[in-house]
């Protein structure tokens, strides 16, 4: 069983970058610039570029998001120890999703690499 992140801080900060280091060439199979804006405490704002060469995670909202997702710590941590509640947390309104949402459907690839 993955070890699931302690918190989005821990995530975005160690795990995604780590894998994007790992596994270079399976995050630009993803292709896309997601924006994660997490409320609360444990929260924070990143960028994660797919579409760079290497794939990077960076601090804040750098404007070139192709998909953002707004949520508040507590629900995110949900998501990641059930991927399915993020539908659950979309049709609730917990979960906002702006841009491509397709983009939205390829995210779970991104966090299995990071597991």
């Amino acid at each position: 069983m993955a070890k699931v992140p302690e918190n989005a801080q821990q995530l975005f900060n160690v795990d995604v970058p780590a894998a994007l280091l790992k596994h270079p060439d399976k995050a630009r199979e993803i292709g896309a610039v997601y924006l994660f804006k997490i409320a609360g405490d444990g929260g924070g704002t990143w960028t994660v570029d797919l579409t760079a060469n290497p794939p990077t995670v960076s601090d804040g909202d750098k404007g070139n998001a192709q998909c953002t997702f707004e949520v508040q710590h507590e629900d995110f941590k949900q998501m990641l120890t059930n991927p399915a509640m993020g539908m659950q947390l979309y049709f609730q309104g917990k979960l906002k999703v702006t841009g491509d949402p397709m983009l939205a459907t390829k995210l779970q690839k991104l966090f299995q690499l990071s597991a």
